[in-house]
């Protein structure tokens, strides 16, 4: 069939033949898992899912991916992965006819309805988007490709982040920033080229998963925490691949598993999150709601995983351990009176067995201890620890779940809320961290960034020499220990769908604060610098708007900087505050540039400054 109707099938005969002409040495890539199973983002995967490992970071290396083929006569040729046979060529089987895959100029299907865009033709995500979708008038050859789907899966989303990162990086206006002080002082000088001044912007905090990226996210958590105080609940909620909408849809084709299907996987799994968000904010759950955070995990375990942290009003706290109790439970319900019940804990919130009933288990370290400190002790009551760790009731009442020949009994249960799990069905676990000493923890550990794994690569050197067939000692020779990225299946459907993964509520508003005349500008590479200067409000700023919206709104002298986004909105087009009519949105202050009196400044705006219209009331009011 190929050789009648796949014209890249006589290529790849080729490349088969000119492998096997050459001397070529045999190389391979090992993982190896030398940091502990549990060590976080570096340690081994525990599914036989497909993954990608993206050699270095793409926030600083320019990865590209190629295709090289050798024509008869016309030497090595190069194929680009936007070249139309690109995927043809990586994966003939799911693209049996050698059909064209992505490339640059693929117009939007006419629609008078469609609202109007300034871009006019589809992009690369939006193509693999459309791709992967299951419709019942079209061939369903991609998606019935099993682990060959997952490597497409990874290979189209890698190739999606790889073309982004050029347009950062080579096909935008080049951009510099400096000081307003800084270009003034340059054209004293007499430097008028841009390209003398200035520092390049080469990947911004807006890139999803860049290390600036992470890094603002964990301080808007912080800006968050400071506003609304300490989290009242963490809540991890994990997918379930036995969820029966997951199996519904895979049912549609025969001997299909969910396995063969991160897509679905990863859409039900949102559509899930939003519905649990909803119930925990919106239908105040656990009480009303002022504050949600939640980030968005696809660790080596095939399943995506969500963190949530909670911030509930202050008449809805949970105090004392009897109120901790109502919520969050410990204990195997009662099998006869709630049978429901005890079968969701008995399914999804046991650990183990572990310990020395198996000492074998995957959360053993070395066989010694269970890495998540089970079994615990029983407990007659909630208490506090020295720590402010809350210890959960677990009392002696002779209930048990059965797994193999082991008895497992209320040690054994992972924290959770009954009516949630048997909602969801599903692992959710809950832990009530209001007075702990690891809030800081908490934050950094939900903003920690993506998975990844340690890679060596090794050449097997094994030889015979002349009439001896023993073979010499193989050389593990380590070329590079790499700090490589880690996409699943499931990782790459969430990004190529678009989802998010990182959200809270309420808003945060960065507000960049700087001393007189050492706010940041942007300009490009062409423009001159005294017709940057000469720019219409180039002075202008958020943070000089702040002081100029005191002097005109009476309402406004009773906000600091921090406090200013409550009551009013900034708006970016016109650089000014305007009156905030809805929603709820905090501030953050950030530096817009190093310097020896910021941190002065900055702690007086926090504390003290409120309502002054220019730099010199600042310094009247410190006073």
């Amino acid at each position: 069939m190929f050789d009648n109707y796949n014209q890249f099938t006589k290529v790849f005969r080729m490349a088969r033949d000119r492998v096997k002409e050459s001397d070529l040495r045999k190389v391979h890539i090992r993982l190896i898992g030398n940091r502990g199973r549990d060590a976080r983002q570096y340690n081994m995967r525990t599914t036989s899912e497909v993954a990608a490992l993206i050699v270095s970071d793409l926030s600083e290396t320019n990865v590209e991916r190629d295709v090289i083929v050798e024509h008869r006569s016309d030497g090595l040729q190069r194929i680009s992965d936007l070249n139309p046979s690109f995927m043809a060529m990586q994966y003939p089987i799911l693209f049996p006819y050698g059909e064209d895959g992505y490339h640059l100029g693929i117009p939007y299907k006419c629609n008078k309805g469609r609202r109007q865009m300034k871009r006019h033709c589809v992009t690369m995500r939006e193509y693999y988007a459309y791709r992967i979708q299951q419709r019942e008038s079209e061939s369903q050859t991609i998606i019935r490709g099993g682990s060959l789907f997952q490597q497409f899966l990874v290979d189209a989303f890698t190739a999606i982040e790889e073309e982004r990162l050029p347009w950062i990086r080579n096909i935008q206006p080049q951009l510099r920033a400096d000081l307003y002080k800084g270009l003034r002082d340059a054209v004293v000088r007499g430097d008028t080229t841009p390209s003398s001044v200035g520092r390049r912007i080469i990947l911004p905090s807006s890139f999803t998963g860049s290390p600036r990226y992470m890094v603002q996210n964990y301080q808007d958590a912080m800006a968050i925490c400071r506003w609304a105080e300490n989290p009242d609940l963490f809540i991890t909620f994990t997918a379930n691949p036995k969820w029966h909408e997951i199996q519904k849809f895979v049912d549609q084709i025969p001997l299909q598993k969910p396995t063969d299907r991160p897509d679905i996987e990863s859409r039900v799994f949102k559509i899930k999150l939003d519905q649990l968000m909803r119930d925990l904010i919106k239908l105040q759950h656990f009480g009303r709601v002022i504050a949600a955070v939640y980030t968005i995990e696809f660790q080596k375990r095939g399943l995506p995983h969500t963190h949530i942290l909670l911030w509930l009003h202050q008449s809805d706290k949970y105090p004392t351990s009897s109120k901790i109790d109502k919520i969050i439970s410990a204990e195997i319900p009662d099998e006869t009176s709630d049978y429901t019940a005890y079968a969701a804990v008995a399914e999804y919130m046991m650990h183990g067995p572990c310990g020395a009933a198996n000492n074998k288990a995957p959360c053993m370290n070395g066989g010694n201890y269970c890495s998540k400190k089970f079994p615990k002790f029983f407990y007659t009551e909630t208490t506090l620890s020295e720590g402010r760790f809350p210890i959960y009731r677990r009392r002696d009442n002779d209930r048990f779940v059965q797994k193999g020949e082991i008895k497992l009994d209320n040690r054994y249960v992972a924290p959770h809320n009954v009516d949630l799990i048997v909602k969801y069905q599903s692992h959710i676990n809950i832990e009530w961290c209001n007075r702990s000493r690891a809030i800081k923890y908490l934050f950094k550990y939900i903003n920690k960034g993506p998975d990844r794994t340690t890679m060596i690569v090794e050449e097997d050197i094994s030889r015979n020499r002349g009439n001896d067939n023993r073979e010499i000692q193989r050389i593990d020779e380590i070329k590079s220990y790499l700090d490589c990225r880690y996409v699943s299946a499931c990782e790459a459907c969430w990004r190529i769908f678009q989802f998010d993964i990182q959200h809270r509520t309420p808003a945060i508003e960065r507000m960049a604060f700087h001393l007189p005349d050492e706010q940041c500008i942007t300009f490009r590479d062409s423009e001159p610098i005294n017709q940057v200067l000469n720019k219409e409000d180039v002075e202008t700023t958020m943070f000089t708007q702040w002081m100029h919206t005191n002097s005109v709104e009476e309402g406004a002298q009773n906000l600091t900087f921090a406090e200013f986004p409550t009551k009013f909105v900034y708006n970016k087009k016109d650089k000014m505050w305007q009156q905030r009519k809805k929603g709820k949105c905090i501030g953050r202050i950030v530096y817009a540039h190093p310097s020896s009196g910021e941190r002065f400044y900055l702690r007086m705006l926090l504390n003290i400054v409120k309502g002054p219209r220019s730099y010199e009331e600042i310094e009247q009011s410190t006073v």
